[in-house]
């Protein structure tokens, strides 16, 4: 699973800052029409991102907009080796087995601690009380009992711990972007995971 490679994504420097140039006009007041055959193109990016692309296109926009901005990947980072970062203790919430075995151990290789993996939101709410954890990679969609959305806001309004959001539920990241540092699209490679990891380091969400 964990091969290396980034995933493909719209969300690089520059194409993100071409979409912003085209659409930020939407966020004003009053808003700016990008005209019919970009959004056109808008529908069509939120079709790809499972996004609902009948809405109002500021709607359309803003959910997007902030997976793109969360999803961006360093465009100088190597592209034949895992950039290696300073240890930390982090916490893996996400119940497909082979998935939380691979980011694992993926982690592990990487020097990082791991608490976990946790298969559900419950036992991860609890082992937060008990660990010193610099930062959580959650799965937003966890099946049983509260859900990673819940979780991420008991992380972050508890206990502290910033969330990474792990997640193929692109519509779901988008309405809850604003709960988690970094956004990791399923399905990922070992580097999005660890560049997202040094985007939230270097954002100084994560103590020193």
């Amino acid at each position: 699973m964990f091969d290396g490679t980034l995933n493909a994504t719209i969300g690089d420097g520059a194409e993100l800052e071409r979409l912003r140039a085209k659409y930020d006009g939407l966020l004003a007041d009053p808003p700016v029409d990008p005209g019919p055959d970009a959004l056109r193109e808008l529908a069509g990016m939120a079709h790809i991102f499972d996004l609902d692309g009948s809405r109002a296109p500021v709607e359309v926009w803003r959910d997007l907009r902030a997976v793109l901005t969360r999803h961006g990947s360093p465009a100088d980072e190597p592209q034949g080796e895992l950039p290696t970062h300073r240890s930390l203790t982090l916490m893996v919430v996400e119940d497909d087995p082979g998935m939380a075995a691979d980011l694992t151990e993926m982690l592990a290789a990487a020097g990082h601690g791991v608490v976990g993996p946790f298969s559900d939101a419950a036992a991860a709410g609890t082992a937060a009380g008990l660990h010193a954890i610099d930062l959580a990679l959650l799965d937003i969609n966890l099946a049983g009992d509260g859900d990673g959305v819940d979780l991420a806001r008991t992380l972050t309004q508890t206990w502290g711990v910033p969330v990474i959001f792990l997640t193929g539920n692109v519509e779901a990241a988008a309405r809850h972007a604003r709960l988690a540092t970094a956004l990791v699209l399923k399905p990922y490679g070992g580097r999005d995971v660890l560049d997202a990891i040094a985007r939230t380091v270097a954002s100084g969400a994560v103590a020193a």
